[in-house]
């Protein structure tokens, strides 16, 4: 983490890392995970995916070290969450899952310290419940204060170090809330400012340390709008240039430091496309070389050596 990035500049290589999508359907569900290399943004596919075909899962990383896909929906909601260890790809499954059988789920992560699953839609029904996966030895606790509003397809973001946010989904009626979790507690606070629009299904990714947005989504019609949380104060400002289609179940992950991507979805059908968003000045391509295929109802995750 810092002291790989710290080496990187005395050496004069450039950190890399990479981004990490998996899941979703094509029509069918699908356990594929697509790895992008940064920074050339080349794509590969990792030959072990999820253990299981999954619909609408969620994901969170511990940079540097392993990354994380939860629940979803195969035949039935799971309670799985499954590890990717990043120095070689290899995948375990965790003994211990999420506390209930969830999909459409979100996840974010404090990077060197826990990851946290927002359950979603459970077996229960829709739940407030937030899991937290302590990275030390991956044991599961559950935080005593949830969401603010039992919601699914939310999204999520984190300023790793500093604090992590839920954002959108719906209740049954899509909301503009976003739920602020300090790591150092791990309270909730619930910000004055929400999204620019209650939105179901978006995707979130963040420039951690700087500024945190949720893209896509649908607010009655589906958008292309790109919100952007600068963590200094959590005000939101919405950029000039948002995804290059209107989408929503797409997924979010980012190369802190330096961009940040929003892949697949569906506009009316699914899309391979991956949006790339530069961070020094939001401007935003559109990655020559998409997802493997054609999907939505994905989750995605990073691992940035720069955190």
């Amino acid at each position: 983490m810092v002291s790989t990035w710290l080496n990187s500049l005395v050496s004069g290589t450039a950190p890399t890392g990479a981004g990490y999508f998996g899941g979703g359907t094509t029509g069918s569900y699908v356990a594929t995970v697509d790895k992008f290399s940064f920074p050339a943004d080349s794509r590969t596919t990792l030959g072990t995916g999820l253990s299981v075909a999954e619909f609408a899962p969620a994901a969170m990383a511990n940079s540097g070290t392993a990354g994380y896909f939860g629940g979803g929906w195969d035949s039935a909601r799971t309670d799985t969450v499954d590890k990717f260890a990043f120095s070689d790809d290899s995948r375990t499954t965790l003994a211990t899952g999420l506390s209930e059988a969830a999909y459409a789920l979100a996840g974010m992560a404090n990077s060197g310290t826990a990851g946290y699953f927002a359950l979603g839609a459970a077996t229960s029904g829709l739940v407030t419940t937030v899991n937290k996966f302590a990275f030390s030895d991956d044991s599961r606790t559950t935080l005593g204060t949830g969401l603010s509003a039992a919601v699914y397809y939310l999204a999520a973001m984190a300023n790793s170090g500093t604090a992590g946010y839920f954002g959108g989904g719906t209740t049954g009626s899509a909301v503009d809330t976003v739920d602020k979790f300090a790591f150092s507690d791990d309270s909730r606070t619930t910000l004055g400012t929400g999204l620019s629009a209650a939105t179901l299904a978006p995707a979130g990714m963040a420039n951690s340390g700087t500024a945190g947005y949720f893209g896509g989504g649908d607010t009655g019609s589906l958008v292309d709008t790109v919100d952007k949380f600068a963590f200094s104060d959590d005000s939101r400002t919405t950029l000039g240039t948002g995804l290059s289609s209107t989408r929503n179940y797409l997924a979010g992950m980012a190369n802190s430091g330096t961009a940040g991507y929003f892949g697949g979805g569906t506009t009316g059908s699914v899309v391979d496309t991956v949006d790339k968003f530069a961070f020094s000045d939001d401007s935003r391509t559109t990655l020559g070389t998409g997802l493997s295929a054609a999907r939505s109802h994905l989750a995605a995750m990073a691992n940035t050596d720069g955190l």
